[in-house]
């Protein structure tokens, strides 16, 4: 029995073996050590947070105080008159930075889609290493101390940072189709994680020399790094005579660019549909941020990813300060020690998006992860003083909630904006990214300052239950997916049952 071409298995990495040349490795390789350089300075200001808190604060609370005369110089530098409140406003730097961040990357998801994509990720990386190195190195080399300068300089920071992700997930997928996509977007989206190991180790080996040094050294690699962007990225394939995606894969593989969330009971009337206006020109046209956001999948992966990302960018921003805090380990050490949780997120995304390119569903997968999540995060927050045992139980945990992260972040982001709702027009994809993005970004942000204000009024235990209720929260929101996609693998398995 000839099985329905709605469940016909296509081998997941037929389209990547066949048309991968050194053009899609060069392109692999700059967006993820373009991300890689924009995270690292973001891991910078949280693992010097111990650092700047004991500067902002009086020299009665610093054991170093003796050592420094004058006096008056001493405290010139102090913004606070006790350390929780210099926390308190560390955790509203975050909180500042993410929603200027959020903001941006709906805003940078629209404009990377009618710009050239090379020019908006290569301005967004030079401009952002300049005000990273004015925030943290110039400051402090001109011993200018004020909180609404700091406030103004991280709000630019966010916006400019926010023209990364949707640019660079724009355009690995112009370059990668739907074939292998799980396992190439979950191994490429270790660059955030990859990013904050490189940045941990940059801060840890200069952070004996004073903080500024940490900043200055990620600035102006972060720099470097936007400068070699704009002149090597290429954005798609047309640029060097290579096909387009889709332009010789629907004649062979009619389903290999059906998006993995996509609705299978729409009528084939229905899939010849198109968002956009109909054009006589070749060139596609962007579309709009609301029609994007009527796309399948779009609210509902944006809301549970605005959970989800709550708890992954807490363990981003304050891990390094808990183990400091909580367990009393030198900065150098509780910075070295947080790239385990980074680890554990590199093969989560990787083994996950693999697993869900051989079942070809994404939801499955997250939701058995989360669920195990839920469990680690509660394991982890009884882990007793033991750095090896702390180590391999954050490293779980990062699998458990990194790996699922990075998975809607990119290959589930690429998905929705390459459905058959905007066939033939990747100009959909930046604008995509920045909805889901910006939405987690936004509960991320309000996250951060919440984590802040349980942590100084309940403890760190109560803020791991609230990363718990966080995560149950992300499987509530995609459970209507969950069901759906599942009951789609029950058909399959029925109808191959029916076949054999």
């Amino acid at each position: 029995m000839a099985m329905p071409g709605s469940f016909r298995r296509q081998p997941a990495n037929r389209g990547l073996v066949s048309h991968c040349t050194h053009h899609h490795i060069v392109v692999f390789l700059l967006t993820f050590f373009s991300y890689s350089l924009l995270h690292a300075s973001r891991k910078t200001f949280s693992n010097v947070k111990v650092s700047i808190s004991m500067q902002w604060t009086p020299s009665c609370l610093n054991s170093t105080a003796p050592e420094l005369r004058p006096y008056e110089l001493w405290n010139s530098s102090h913004l606070f008159p006790k350390a929780e409140e210099a926390t308190l406003f560390l955790g509203t730097l975050d909180t500042i930075f993410l929603f200027s961040y959020a903001v941006g990357l709906f805003v940078s998801g629209i404009v990377g889609d009618r710009l050239n994509l090379r020019w908006v990720l290569s301005f967004g990386m030079c401009s952002s290493a300049l005000v990273v190195f004015s925030f943290g190195t110039l400051t402090e080399w001109l011993h200018f101390y004020n909180k609404w300068f700091y406030c103004c300089l991280w709000v630019v920071n966010g916006l400019l940072q926010s023209t990364g992700w949707p640019c660079v997930v724009a355009v690995m997928g112009n370059w990668f189709g739907k074939a292998g996509r799980g396992f190439v977007f979950g191994l490429w989206s270790a660059c955030a994680s990859v990013g904050n190991i490189l940045g941990a180790f940059l801060a840890s080996c200069v952070l004996k020399y004073g903080y500024e040094y940490a900043f200055l050294v990620t600035a102006s690699v972060q720099f470097a790094g936007g400068v070699i962007v704009f002149f090597g990225l290429l954005t798609s394939p047309k640029e060097v005579g290579l096909p387009e995606l889709g332009a010789d894969e629907v004649s062979v593989e009619e389903d290999a660019n059906r998006p993995l969330m996509g609705n299978d009971d729409v009528d084939d009337d229905d899939r010849n549909y198109s968002i956009q206006a109909t054009d006589n020109d070749n060139q596609p046209k962007a579309i709009g941020f609301f029609q994007a956001c009527c796309l399948p999948g779009v609210v509902l992966y944006s809301l549970a990813y605005a959970c989800l990302k709550l708890v992954n960018y807490s363990f981003f921003f304050w891990l390094p300060f808990y183990l400091s805090n909580n367990f009393g380990w030198k900065e150098a050490e509780a910075d070295q020690l947080s790239i385990w949780y980074d680890v554990g997120g590199i093969i989560g995304g990787t083994i996950q998006g693999l697993i869900s390119d051989v079942l070809q569903k994404r939801a499955p997968v997250l939701a058995v992860s989360l669920l195990f999540a839920v469990g680690s995060l509660f394991g982890y927050s009884r882990s007793p003083n033991s750095k090896p045992i702390n180590a391999v139980i954050m490293a779980i945990t990062g699998f458990f909630i990194g790996g699922p992260s990075n998975m809607i972040s990119s290959a589930i982001s690429a998905d929705l904006g390459r459905q058959d709702l905007v066939k033939g027009s990747s100009e959909a994809l930046a604008t995509v990214t920045g909805i889901v993005d910006g939405t987690g970004s936004i509960g991320a942000a309000v996250g951060q300052y919440l984590v802040s204000l349980i942590q100084e009024n309940l403890g760190w235990m109560w803020v791991f239950y609230f990363f718990i209720l966080m995560t149950s929260s992300t499987i509530l929101f995609i459970s209507p997916l969950i069901v759906r996609e599942i009951r789609l693998l029950l058909q399959e398995r029925r109808l191959r049952t029916l076949a054999e």
